[in-house]
């Protein structure tokens, strides 16, 4: 959920292999975070079965750092012409920009294509992995693919005659009702300020366009434009309001979370991610993921942008190495797409942003309504900060939960930021 900053430096190829294993080895390496053992357990599975043949010719070698090292360890293999085969990618778009100009990374679209797969990967995640990059072409796999919205209590919105909100009115009206009859309308996480300006983004992008943030970061637009300080202010109108709930600065992601899944309020902002609370039995204390519905971020009357156009980000995707790349990874590379989906789908409960051809009949219902909502989306959008500086990134987050406290205006809230950004 947030991004690690990391310092740029010198890729330039020389001999070396670095710690993460050579991506020229005859086998087939993957470097990872020690923290994450989804992406390394699904493709150990895949190597032992559904990939055997592509094993047995390019055998799976895998390695691991801590998560706080990661992009100064990525930076140092790709300056030794070290990258592994397959690896999670860095953590911000601007180092992977760096991978990219150097050709050091595969350009997937054509990989993909090489190998006949390319339809195997969802268009709503293509187009978020495209947006980040920038050039029009795919440099990682979706390994997992998260949406966002409105998760709400049925039973709540049942028992106040209120329909899932199709538009930011609708969204409005029903704080308002909720409000009025005692019960809070949303459960944020104020403290760490992201969920917050979520809002705002998804906000710009409905009202404005899906193209409207790239505008800023191009220099063509700027936050505090009074379209753009216009999303800000309606954020900051619910939170004036009080639909946040009391204290909602002092309101983390576990106490959010717990918030929503013991019924003190009725939708709670979340990306999919947090499927694995609703699943879980021993929180989810409101009905089960059966009482859990999921509504697309509403439409802005008269806006530029779409109900589709659904906001998303990629999680942890995984790049290959240029260097080394070769028909055996190319196979490799084919029957990942082919069964990457399915597998972690089946094995650990992760929606990815592969097609999967046989989903379990067992899946909860969340995570059914979730794989819908990705199968019939056809573009996506970025989150508030993707495109911003670490320090744009900072001060955003720092200050989203004033706008949910009423702390802070909408303007001011864009100043602050737009400042930071243009500080680089």
């Amino acid at each position: 959920m947030a991004l690690v900053g990391a310092s740029a430096v010198a890729l330039a190829g020389c001999s070396g292999t670095g710690g993460g294993g050579s991506a020229a080895s005859e086998g087939f390496s993957y470097l990872g975070q020690t923290e994450n053992t989804t992406i390394v357990g699904t493709l150990e599975t895949l190597a032992a079965g559904a990939c055997s043949d592509a094993n047995a010719a390019a055998a799976l070698a895998t390695d691991n750092v801590a998560g706080t090292q990661w992009d100064q360890q990525l930076q140092l293999l790709a300056s030794q012409d070290g990258l592994s085969s397959i690896s999670m990618a860095a953590g911000t778009p601007a180092l992977m920009q760096q991978f990219i100009d150097a050709g050091q990374v595969v350009n997937l679209s054509q990989a993909l294509e090489d190998q006949g797969v390319a339809d195997r990967i969802l268009p709503a995640a293509e187009s978020t992995i495209k947006a980040l990059y920038g050039d029009g072409n795919l440099y990682s796999l979706p390994t997992e693919f998260n949406i966002e919205g409105f998760w709400y209590n049925k039973q709540i919105l049942a028992d106040n005659d209120i329909q899932p909100p199709q538009t930011w009115d609708d969204l409005v009206a029903a704080a308002a009702k909720l409000d009025a009859a005692g019960v809070q309308p949303f459960s944020a996480d104020g403290k760490d300020g992201w969920p917050i300006t979520r809002l705002v983004g998804d906000y710009i992008f409905r009202d404005l366009g899906p193209d409207a943030l790239q505008k800023v970061a191009d220099g063509d637009a700027k936050l505090t434009d009074p379209e753009y300080v216009a999303a800000a202010d309606a954020v900051a109108a619910l939170g004036q309001a009080g639909y946040f709930g009391d204290a909602v600065g002092s309101v983390d992601y576990n106490a959010a979370i717990n918030s929503f899944l013991t019924g003190k309020a009725a939708m709670f902002y979340m990306g999919s991610w947090a499927l694995s609370n609703f699943n879980d039995e021993a929180q989810n204390q409101i009905g089960g993921p059966d009482n859990i519905g999921f509504a697309q971020f509403p439409a802005v009357s008269g806006g530029a942008g779409d109900i589709d156009q659904i906001p998303a980000n990629v999680g942890v995707p995984v790049m290959m190495a240029q260097n080394g790349y070769d028909d055996k990874k190319g196979a490799w590379l084919k029957c990942i797409a082919e069964n990457y989906g399915d597998t972690v789908l089946k094995d650990s409960g992760v929606v990815s942003g592969f097609v999967v051809d046989n989903p379990p009949a067992d899946l909860p219902s969340t995570t059914q309504a979730v794989q819908k909502t990705i199968n019939d989306a056809s573009e996506s959008v970025l989150w508030f900060e993707a495109l911003f500086t670490s320090e744009g990134t900072s001060v955003s987050q720092t200050n989203g939960g004033g706008l949910a406290t009423g702390a802070i205006s909408g303007q001011d809230f864009m100043k602050l930021v737009q400042s930071a950004n243009d500080k680089g």
